[in-house]
């Protein structure tokens, strides 16, 4: 069985009520990859907006593997230390992670945030050595348009990361730069600037599937599904 561990942050967690991507991406494996499969992490909750805390189990369909690794505020720095015991503990065979847009709005500058994401594979690779990892850059959020120095460091650390995934990568564990959804818009995207909607869940889950199937034949083209709550 191939086990998909989705890591992120507040876009990946999710909120109360919402589907999120990662239901989105199952969706599609489920009628695109020709295996069985999962998706495993230490954590299954989502981000309860009235108490701030990860305890609420009401997704909008419930019926999926709901696990991840996934944290509302948490970062390559946060994530760091933990996905060694995660892919070790979880058994993950694929990391689907969308990391970064927190680092550089609170905790570290865009080479900071870089060479965290060099710890994040070392330490994921100490777990399972043939781990392959696909990362989407930071996509920019509201934030941009009225911080300029925000908006200079993400650009800054989109590009870090592109070299720190070339450096790194290696045939047994292969790394992929999973290109940004091209017609992604934060205004549209999203139902506060940052976190996705309906539609915001389906491009960021098709940017991993195109990656994935594109550069490691794994799965088949995205399609857009219209029954969402099956």
């Amino acid at each position: 069985m191939l086990r998909f561990m989705p890591v992120g942050d507040s876009m990946t967690i999710g909120s109360a009520g919402e589907h999120t991507w990662r239901y989105r991406l199952w969706q599609h494996l489920c009628a695109a990859y020709g295996g069985p499969f999962t998706l495993v992490g230490p954590r299954e909750a989502l981000h309860d907006r009235i108490t701030d805390e990860p305890t609420s189990h009401a997704y909008a369909d419930p019926g999926f593997p709901r696990s991840h690794l996934a944290g509302w505020g948490e970062g390559w720095c946060h994530m760091a230390p933990l996905v060694r015991e995660a892919v070790r503990s979880c058994r993950a065979d694929v990391l689907l992670v969308s990391l970064g847009l927190i680092d550089l709005g609170f905790y570290t500058n865009a080479e900071q945030t870089a060479d965290n994401v060099r710890v994040f594979v070392a330490e994921a690779r100490a777990a399972n050595p043939r781990v392959r990892v696909a990362v989407l850059p930071v996509l920019p959020n509201i934030r941009v348009d009225t911080d300029a120095e925000f908006a200079a460091q993400a650009g800054r650390f989109n590009h870090l990361l592109a070299g720190a995934l070339e450096d790194l990568d290696e045939p047994r564990s292969p790394l992929l730069l999973v290109p940004p959804p091209p017609s992604y818009d934060f205004h549209a995207d999203t139902y506060d600037g940052t976190h996705p909607n309906e539609r915001g869940e389906h491009k960021i889950a098709e940017a991993f599937a195109q990656a994935m199937w594109e550069h490691w034949d794994l799965g088949a083209p995205y399609a857009l599904r219209r029954d969402a709550g099956r």
